[in-house]
């Protein structure tokens, strides 16, 4: 079985030799580049990646491009985030659950480092992501933009090791990346007729909270717990400020 390491990259300069170099026992590795106008791409090329360049239009359409540039090429897909690193461990786990003609794809857990810290309450863990796939056996469900969703024609396992992933260097980074998700959910509750209540600028937000602190065990990691938890129920709330407006200027 042959495998792809593919990676979706837009100015990821800071990472993309660290990650390339971790993913170094795949059988090809693939920079998936939306264009970017740092050194990506350079900085790709010189690590001893392929590079295919390809517009963006949503993270599940890139995907699909990704999964239907590499058929042919390999049997098997495990897709990387730049910010993720593979460890030796993991990589081994890999290599033998591809072998595994049951299986049409794995999850995988990750270790998410938010603001330097190994985050393991509020959601941030286990994070199974459903990353390694055989290739003509799945695809990205296209109305799924932003939290991306595969569709598998055959079974799903689940293996042990994490993905490492460098989650959020700092709070300016964490800030943009939840603006950004949080204009794309408004949106898809605009699209789907939903009008905000009253009671969703309180209750929304509080729900949320106690989901991520009590029920996903954010308090387990203390302050930084907390401030997360905080931090998730704030977006939540902007979510529906961002749906009135929505509402607001489609009655103009």
């Amino acid at each position: 079985m042959t495998l792809a390491a593919v990676i979706l990259t837009y100015n990821e300069a800071r990472h993309i030799s660290d990650c390339i170099a971790s993913l170094k026992f795949a059988d090809h590795v693939i920079v998936f580049d939306s264009f970017s106008t740092d050194t990506t791409v350079e900085l790709a090329r010189a690590s001893g990646a392929d590079v295919i360049q390809h517009r963006f239009e949503d993270y599940a359409h890139q995907r699909n491009a990704a999964l239907e540039a590499v058929k042919g090429r390999a049997d098997w897909v495990l897709f990387v985030d730049a910010d993720e690193r593979i460890s030796p461990v993991l990589a081994d786990e890999i290599r033998a659950a591809i072998a595994d003609d049951s299986k049409a794809g794995f999850r995988i857990p990750r270790h998410n480092f938010i603001f330097g810290k190994l985050t393991l309450g509020a959601g941030w863990y286990p994070d199974y992501q459903l990353r390694l796939l055989r290739v003509g056996a799945a695809q990205y469900d296209p109305a799924k933009r932003v939290h991306e969703v595969v569709i598998l024609q055959g079974g799903e396992g689940t293996l042990n090791e994490p993905i490492i992933h460098h989650n959020y260097q700092n709070a300016r980074q964490f800030r943009d990346k939840q603006r950004r998700y949080t204009a794309y959910d408004a949106r898809i509750l605009y699209e789907q007729g939903i009008r905000p209540k009253p009671q969703n600028y309180v209750l929304q937000p509080l729900r949320h909270f106690r989901w991520r602190f009590i029920t996903l065990k954010g308090y387990r990691d203390g302050l930084h717990g907390l401030r997360l938890s905080l931090l998730m129920s704030w977006y939540e709330f902007r979510k529906y400020l961002i749906l009135t407006r929505l509402w607001r200027e489609d009655q103009q």
